[in-house]
Order: structure tokens, then C-alpha cells, then sequence
């Protein structure tokens, strides 16, 4: 059932589109994960914080790791402490109660108000992990066979999942999912972007800047400089007292590209347009 909720419009520090609006909301009328994919750097985990702030619900994170399993979403018993504390002969080892730790999506479900869950960067997990999550978030209950009790959810979080695509996500998982794509913005958008993160930016160094950058991305370059490295390198060229630039010597080159080879693309492409 199609439930009434608050919609999400974007904030003043995070500029949406409607196609991006219309996905979030779909999610959240529908009580569905929305699974949000796209370049590093276009602001998928920013979006979470954006929806949380928007719609004025607490934030929980949760960073996953290729060494994440499923459980540890859940709760987590920590057994060494336990074995610990029975060495030295601490009178908390009696109540289990006292070893066992929530994770994310069982504070989520504990909480006494809605919350955003964000699960960040799920293809780093193995290809087990997103089906195994999945199911909790679908009965929105599990167990806690230490304990031998249930967790059941006060309230449905709002569940925001992300991916860079480093791996192929089981169709079961994408099923139950509303999936949006952030495609990188157009120069008109990274300009509005540059003016909220800089809005003292002096308009010729803003459109330098942003020429700049976009002939970096037209490079074959192995990474391409993402939007939040353009506001960290306006940012340093402002900090340098630098208020103009020009294609063929771009300043602080470091803070756009990360990879030994890309550079050394960049200095073949320069040595070329001397000769």
C-alpha cells in the first residue's frame, strides 16, 4: 500500500533534478530501498544526508567493506570481550545482554522515530551480502538467537543504498529496489554546484575552472576528476591566491588527478602541443 509521506524537494546544498526527486519519492511512498548508482564523487552518499535533512529524520550509516557480512547490519555478539572479561572475573558475564551490539540496521529498527538508513558502496560486499540484507529489510524483523528474541521494527527506515558498480548486484536484490542513476552534471549544473559550495567564486576564475576541468574529463584518462574534486580544487586555487588559469598549465594538479599514468597522459599531451 501506497502510504502518505513527506516529500524530498533537494536542500540549498544539494541540487536535484526532477528525475532524481521523482525516484526518492517513489521510494519513499512505495517503503522501498532505493538503490542509487553513479560516478565516485557525484554525490550519491551526500543524497542520504540530503533526504534526512530535508524530511528532518535522523541519519545511521553504514559503510560497507568487502570483509561486511550481512549479520553485522543486524547485531553483533562480541564473544572475545565476553571470554575476556570471564578471565578476570567481571560479574557482567552473566546477562549475554551485555555482549550484544546493534548494528545499523537494527538501531534503524529500535529506534523510536523514522530514520534515513544509508548502506554505502554495497558492491563491495561479496555477491551473498545484498540478498542476505534484503530479506531482513522485507520482513523488517530477525532474530537474536543468543537472546532467543525478535527485533521488530518500530517504524520502516528509509533505506538509501550505493553502488560504484564494481560488481554485478543479483537480480533478486535489484527486484526490490527503485533504482536512479546519477548521471555526472552539465556544465550548467557543475556552475550552480561551483556557486553553492563557492558563492563568493569570482565568475572569471569560475569559468576557467570550469573548462579547465571539463578538458580533463574529455582526456582518456583511467579516472576522471569527479564533481567533489572540482569543489576541493577551486577551493585550494582560491586558498593559493590563484584567480586565473589556462588549458595548457592547470595549477595544483594533484587535487583533480589521482593516477601516476593519467598524468603522465596529461604531460604527453602537453609535450605534443609544444612540438
Amino acid at each position: 500500500p501506497i502510504v502518505s509521506f513527506q516529500k524530498f524537494r533537494g536542500s540549498d546544498r544539494y541540487l536535484t533534478n526532477d528525475s532524481l526527486e521523482s525516484a526518492v519519492n517513489c521510494a519513499l511512498a512505495l517503503e522501498k530501498p532505493l538503490l542509487v548508482r553513479g560516478e565516485p564523487g557525484t554525490g550519491k552518499t551526500e543524497l542520504a544526508e540530503a533526504i534526512a535533512h530535508g524530511l528532518g529524520m535522523p541519519l545511521l550509516r553504514w559503510h560497507v567493506k568487502s570483509t561486511t557480512r550481512a549479520q553485522e547490519g543486524l547485531y553483533t555478539y562480541d564473544t572475545v570481550q565476553r571470554l575476556y572479561d570471564s578471565r578476570f572475573g567481571d560479574g557482567q558475564i552473566l546477562d549475554i545482554r551485555n555482549y550484544i551490539h546493534l548494528g545499523p540496521v537494527g538501531q534503524a529498527f529500535t529506534s523510536p522515530e523514522k530514520v534515513v538508513l544509508l548502506i554505502d558502496e554495497v558492491d563491495k560486499a561479496d555477491l551473498e551480502f545484498p540478498n542476505d540484507l534484503l530479506n531482513e529489510l522485507d520482513r523488517m524483523r530477525f532474530t537474536i538467537p543468543e537472546l532467543r528474541e525478535e527485533v521488530v521494527a518500530l517504524h520502516r527506515p528509509a533505506v538509501i543504498i550505493t553502488s560504484n558498480n564494481e560488481k554485478e548486484l543479483p537480480d533478486p536484490f535489484l527486484r526490490r529496489c527503485i533504482f536512479h542513476y546519477i548521471e555526472f552534471p552539465d556544465e550548467e549544473l557543475l556552475g550552480r554546484i561551483l556557486k553553492v559550495h563557492h558563492p563568493n567564486l569570482e565568475e572569471d576564475l569560475a569559468q576557467q575552472a570550469l573548462q579547465a576541468f571539463l578538458a580533463l574529463r574529455e582526456a582518456p584518462l583511467r579516472k576522471r576528476p569527479s564533481t567533489s574534486e572540482l569543489i576541493d580544487w577551486v577551493a585550494a586555487l582560491r586558498a593559493a591566491g590563484i584567480s586565473s588559469l589556462s588549458l595548457q598549465q592547470i595549477p595544483l594538479l594533484g587535487t583533480l588527478v589521482k593516477k601516476e599514468q593519467d598524468l603522465q597522459v596529461l604531460q604527453d599531451r602537453v609535450s605534443r602541443k609544444g612540438h
